[in-house]
């Protein structure tokens, strides 16, 4: 029976395997093209190496292969008998946290590598905070490399035990704990009979069959109108519906809806999924709705549930991520992106930043925030946003933060009423 599709990411610092894990996983399940094999094993004899290196399926950037690093993000698609799949490999290097953030904004899992040498590191800390933040129910720590500490269990478990202690911080109700060795294929796709004492599943038993479906939620009805869908055919003159991604809740013909901010009512006359015409629509859906009254709506406004709508707000309190390179102060004027819709802002005030590594909050005489700093803020819009909890609804409970001279993204955030 199929799971349906699973987004995640792998993260961890630099060198714990990350690419050669995600290799392992195409090249054992069977699900690489002959001619991605041919270019991987040509590029491989070129490094020089022994055998297959496989972190090269993932390492698509010259850069990244000359360095031996992953710079950008690199998706990868695949699918077994039981599901399809989406990946994101992360990079390690502190200064592309941002890429890694940027990956993990939309996945339900998220893959923590740590080297079984080496232990919990700071980017182990930082990734793993991310994931946290950005609400990623299910983490899954491999404990990689186990190969090259003789597959000892009392290393094992001392790593377990120290992630233990540093995620009970964290807002991550699942973590999922395995021994592996990405180079050589231990417990990843195939179980590994050199590590007898570990008797949990595969990672890729695990990718396979972890619950997902339950993480939406399909009680907030939200649907932000990302384009107003008005074709210019005499057949279609008075067509008029819009498109969208259904960011929560179940909407049915026939539902009575609000236009916010406007706070228009109406009533959904029809649902449209590509060409087909569908009675209901959930998430991650992307749609076209059209109302039965000929109401104002545009892009950029959120169709709600009457007694259902997020509350207006022009002051966010906010977890922010900054990605900028310039250091951040309050008071620095900005551009708030929600969904669709753009208004003025600045950062009131940086209430505390956040020790990765402890996860203490610190406080500061003279704030700033440098990049790859995480923060609590209070910022200030010019205009109201209709936004939910982060952790009722991530895509109406996050938002970018845009630098209104260079429009370059300076942070991502989101909201923690």
């Amino acid at each position: 029976m199929s799971q349906g599709l699973l987004r995640f990411i792998t993260a961890g610092s630099v060198d714990d395997g990350k690419s050669t894990l995600i290799g392992r996983l195409l090249y054992d399940s069977k699900t690489i093209f002959e001619d991605q094999l041919e270019s991987v094993e040509r590029a491989s004899k070129q490094k020089g190496g022994d055998g297959l290196d496989l972190s090269l399926l993932t390492d698509g950037l010259r850069a990244e292969r000359e360095q031996g690093i992953t710079i950008d993000v690199a998706y990868r698609y695949f699918a077994t008998p039981r599901r399809k799949f989406i990946i994101a490999d992360a990079p390690g290097h502190i200064q592309y946290t941002r890429n890694m953030v940027t990956g993990a904004s939309t996945v339900n899992l998220a893959v923590i590598l740590v080297d079984a040498r080496a232990g919990l590191v700071e980017q182990t800390h930082r990734h793993s905070f991310i994931a946290s933040l950005l609400g990623i129910k299910h983490l899954v720590v491999c404990v990689n490399k186990m190969d090259l500490v003789d597959f000892d269990e009392a290393r094992y478990e001392e790593i377990v035990a120290a992630f233990r202690s540093f995620s009970s911080r964290l807002d991550a109700p699942d973590v999922r704990f395995m021994p592996i060795s990405a180079l050589e294929g231990d417990n990843v796709v195939d179980r590994s009979d050199r590590m007898p004492w570990y008797e949990g599943p595969t990672l890729l038993h695990h990718l396979e069959n972890v619950h997902v479906a339950a993480d939406r939620n399909l009680q907030d009805c939200r649907f932000p109108v990302q384009y107003v869908v008005r074709p210019q055919t005499e057949e279609h003159r008075d067509f008029r519906g819009y498109a969208g991604q259904v960011a929560g809740g179940v909407f049915k013909v026939g539902d009575e809806v609000v236009v916010l901010p406007s706070g228009t009512r109406s009533r959904v006359a029809s649902l449209a999924l590509g060409e087909q015409a569908i009675e209901k629509a959930f998430p991650p859906q992307s749609v076209v709705m059209t109302l039965e009254d000929d109401v104002d709506v545009s892009r950029g406004d959120l169709i709600a549930r009457p007694n259902n709508q997020p509350t207006p707000t022009r002051d966010i309190d906010a977890r922010l991520c900054w990605l900028d390179d310039q250091a951040m102060r309050p008071g620095t004027r900005y551009i708030v992106r929600h969904m669709a819709s753009e208004v003025a802002a600045k950062i009131s005030e940086l209430t505390y930043r956040i020790d990765i590594n402890t996860l203490h909050r610190v406080d500061e005489q003279h704030p700033k925030l440098e990049m790859n700093d995480i923060a609590r803020v209070k910022i200030r819009c010019a205009a109201p946003l209709f936004m939910d909890d982060y952790r009722r609804n991530r895509t109406t409970g996050s938002f970018i933060l845009i630098d209104p001279s260079t429009r370059r993204t300076v942070a991502a955030g989101v909201q923690y009423s």
